[in-house]
């Protein structure tokens, strides 16, 4: 079992049974480029969610690595996996947060785990985060794959 490669919207994740989509966000409360305007598009609630937990309205920690799943359907979750630093790059660091990445994607596999879920995601934390794509797969590869966990990725593609 590997990656699962499609096209399409990852709003709209295939298959049956529970789905987590999966996207980074950064660590400053900013929210309205790149993939969230597709999120906010189908559901209010990530967005919502993740202001109130940037303005500690939540009881987990606003921190790089820390996970936010919110229920967007009967069968559907958003995963805000906070994974990259700032905004921009600083001294030619990009913010992605590789480390981050990876911390969250083990708590995710813990939620697939335990709700027998699958994955869904964009190419996470290589959009706006300006990360590397084979980084990233690795990362997959190492907390979700490894623990058989079912995962596409989805390239969108205008009509």
């Amino acid at each position: 079992m590997g990656i699962s490669y499609v096209i399409g919207d990852a709003t709209y994740p295939v298959g049956s049974g529970t789905k987590v989509i999966v996207h980074v966000c950064n660590d400053v409360g900013a929210w309205g480029k790149g993939f969230v305007l597709a999120l906010s598009k189908r559901w209010k609630a990530p967005e919502t969610m993740y202001m109130d937990w940037y303005k500690g309205r939540c009881d987990i920690s606003f921190t790089l690595g820390e996970v936010q799943f919110v229920k967007v359907e009967d069968d559907i979750y958003v995963a805000n996996v906070i994974g990259q630093k700032g905004l921009r790059k600083v001294g030619g660091i990009p913010p992605v947060r590789y480390n981050a990445i990876e911390e969250g994607l083990r708590k995710v596999a813990d939620f697939a785990i335990e709700d027998k879920a699958s994955i869904h995601m964009p190419r996470i934390g290589c959009g706006l985060a300006g990360g590397s794509w084979d980084k990233v797969e690795d990362i997959i590869n190492k907390e979700l794959i490894a623990r058989s966990i079912p995962v596409t990725v989805y390239d969108y593609r205008l009509k």
